[in-house]
């Protein structure tokens, strides 16, 4: 098989209502492509109202030439992934098609799953023990290469965009292959709009539960017995933001988040810790500030301070880069209208229809 061809597909021109073909050349992957009781292109369907036929090795899709293109994009890039031995389910297949909506060229002018398929480029996959990470979004893309790239990246946006998730993947990436010795996780310590009293237990007790969403996204990416190893051994550490005090951070990946929540001074504390050979990522969502009223975040005077410095790359996640539930998207965009004074609706289009025949 040829590894860097892409399925041959027929467009339809000017008012041609003859449907996209795609023919694929490994007929072994298509199971895997299509999903079990062709579930993955039921699920395309759905979401863009198109219609899909398959028989043998190719696949027509027929509907509104806008969704045809989306579906075109989203198809060649699943296909693009399983020839990189990467797997496909459910969550890949809403992934490809929110990259396919999002990406240019579905107009016809540029070639249909050239721009989704890049996503699944060597650069932009990220290697752990467990699991290998791609971008789900352009901005995923975009954040992976800042942190393939540069020294400081800020990824700012709302939640459940990856920004912790894919810094603490980067993080063990590079850890596995020797490029940095230890991976230091650390957030402030700051309750999010309720006061929890006094904690029992020894000092990491008292802090775990601020840092619980980092000890999740690590054990996504490594076995258990080998995050508490390293845990113990001190090649990963998990700590209160107030514990960088006084320290230089060599040889080291640093991640710093809910960075809203820090003031002015801790953020200038946390970055000059930086040492030789070490990267930091700084996360956090401006839309949720925990800090006492009139305080100001020391992650909007850092946007402020530093947008224009060599080697510091910002990432900014808007509501479409959410990752999470649909209805998380729905109620990010609900906030966010209200923010803005705007009147947008919370509940976005509907997917249309869809039935396929073989």
């Amino acid at each position: 098989m040829n590894m860097t061809s892409r399925p041959k597909r027929r467009r339809p021109t000017g008012r041609d209502p003859a449907p996209v073909l795609l023919q694929f050349d490994d007929n072994t992957l298509l199971p895997l492509l299509y999903g079990e009781h062709d579930q993955n292109l039921s699920r395309v369907e759905h979401q863009l109202g198109v219609h899909l036929a398959s028989r043998g090795n190719r696949l027509a899709i027929s509907g509104p030439p806008e969704a045809v293109e989306v579906a075109d994009r989203a198809l060649t890039a699943l296909y693009e992934r399983l020839r990189k031995g990467l797997d496909v389910d459910e969550s890949e297949v809403d992934a490809a098609v929110r990259m396919a909506r999002q990406m240019p060229g579905t107009d016809g002018s540029a070639d249909a799953g050239a721009g989704v398929g890049d996503i699944h480029a060597d650069e932009l996959v990220i290697r752990t023990r467990k699991r290998h990470v791609t971008p789900r979004s352009p901005n995923q893309a975009a954040y992976i290469r800042a942190l393939n790239t540069h020294e400081l990246v800020f990824a700012i946006g709302p939640a459940g965009t990856g920004k912790t998730y894919l810094a603490v993947a980067m993080a063990v990436s590079l850890m596995m292959e020797g490029r940095v010795d230890r991976i230091i996780l650390s957030r402030p310590a700051v309750e999010a709009g309720e006061r929890l009293g006094f904690l029992p237990g020894d000092l990491r007790e008292k802090v775990d539960p601020y840092l619980r969403p980092l000890y999740d996204a690590l054990y996504d990416m490594l076995p258990a017995q080998q995050v508490m190893s390293r845990l113990s051994n001190g090649e990963i550490e998990v700590a209160p933001l107030a514990f960088m005090r006084g320290r230089t951070l060599s040889n080291a990946f640093v991640i710093l988040d809910e960075a809203q929540n820090t003031t002015p001074v801790q953020m200038k504390m946390f970055l000059t810790r930086l040492g030789e050979n070490s990267r930091m990522a700084v996360t956090g969502d401006l839309s949720q500030v925990d800090l006492p009223a009139g305080q100001p975040s020391g992650l909007q005077d850092a946007v402020d301070l530093l947008t224009r410095m060599d080697n510091v790359a910002f990432v900014r996640f808007t509501n479409v880069d959410v990752m999470r539930h649909s209805l998380v998207t729905r109620i990010v965009r609900a906030y966010e209208a209200r923010e803005n004074g705007g009147k947008g609706s919370a509940g976005g289009p509907k997917p249309g229809p869809g039935s396929r025949a073989t």
